[in-house]
């Protein structure tokens, strides 16, 4: 056995199939959920408030996923304040109680959202740049990550942050699995001239690289940004998945002004900065420190994730 390894947020996306292949790797790992769930912790509700006793004995490293995530129709009074209640609070109480129960390794996931929306007229985001992030998800995880780095000057646990774009794969849902099921049923689109530059990860390539930040001695107190290293536009994007899936893009081309224009009249602006607009993330230094690449290609990614939805679908 090769170490200790306490999981949050074991029920999500990217939790569930960490799970599985952390312990495929080698280390005995706690889940933790919100429900009950035989073999794991459970803990109700992730805030200031949580108590974490007992559970962090013997544990060599916290890899912590749990979060509230960006919500498309946000319906809380004061969104921030909530996000701060699980993001920050919730996060900095975890960490806290992990330093004081002798945890090496903190692995933070933190989102691109950090450095913010878009990479319109500039160059793409890299780690070690002064963040702005500009919605109450992203200033969440930029004050947790803050307050992390802070609290390596106190404590002997280190700390690693793993920012990442959109993350894709099979059992993925909200709008990449939208644009499949857009695809499948042959609906026509308006998204054959769009011309910027989107930087994804599949689910294989994050887990991949948060395994090897379990260990890497280089990844201690580190940010670092994550992708499958090749970006593309919306339309190519489509057209991938469409060939992935086996069935043709009905993609017509509208003018990519005209299209974000369209849709902010229609009070859709931030369906337009997803369609439109680019965010880029540059993984120099997560390459060169960690001497890390993608496993798979973003075609291998695509295709796993095709296969998945396609096999849900007949079920």
């Amino acid at each position: 056995m090769k170490g200790r390894v306490l999981l949050t947020g074991a029920s999500g996306f990217v939790g569930k199939a960490l799970l599985s292949l952390v312990q495929e790797t080698g280390y005995q790992v706690t889940p933790v959920y919100r429900q009950r769930v035989e073999g794991g912790f459970q803990i109700d509700d992730l805030g200031a408030g949580t108590n974490w006793a007992g559970v962090l004995d013997n544990i060599d490293v916290v890899i912590h996923t749990a979060a509230r995530v960006h919500i498309m129709e946000e319906t809380a009074a004061d969104p921030l304040a909530e996000f701060r209640k699980v993001n920050v609070e919730g996060t900095i109480k975890l960490a806290q109680q992990a330093a004081a129960a002798g945890v090496k390794r903190f692995i933070f996931l933190s989102s691109i959202k950090v450095n913010g929306e878009s990479t319109d007229n500039r160059c793409p985001f890299n780690a070690d740049e002064k963040c702005q992030p500009s919605d109450p998800y992203g200033i969440s995880k930029k004050e947790a990550e803050d307050a992390l780095l802070e609290l390596t000057k106190s404590v002997d646990m280190e700390v690693v942050i793993i920012r990442s774009p959109l993350i894709y794969g099979p059992g993925v849902r909200a709008n990449f699995q939208s644009m499949m099921r857009w695809l499948d049923r042959g609906l026509p689109l308006p998204l054959g001239a769009i011309d910027n530059r989107r930087s994804l990860v599949s689910i294989d390539n994050l887990l991949d690289l948060i395994v090897v930040c379990i260990t890497h001695p280089s990844a201690a107190n580190q940010v670092f940004l994550v992708s499958d290293d090749m970006d593309l536009s919306i339309t190519d994007l489509l057209r991938g998945l469409s060939h992935a899936l086996g069935c043709r893009a009905r993609l017509f081309p509208v003018p990519q002004f005209m299209l974000s224009r369209g849709l902010r009249l229609i009070g859709r602006g931030a369906m337009a900065e997803r369609l439109c607009g680019s965010l880029q993330v540059d993984i120099t230094k997560t390459k060169d420190r960690l001497g890390w690449k993608p496993p798979i290609s973003l075609g291998e990614g695509l295709a796993k994730a095709a296969q998945a939805f396609q096999a849900a679908s007949q079920e």
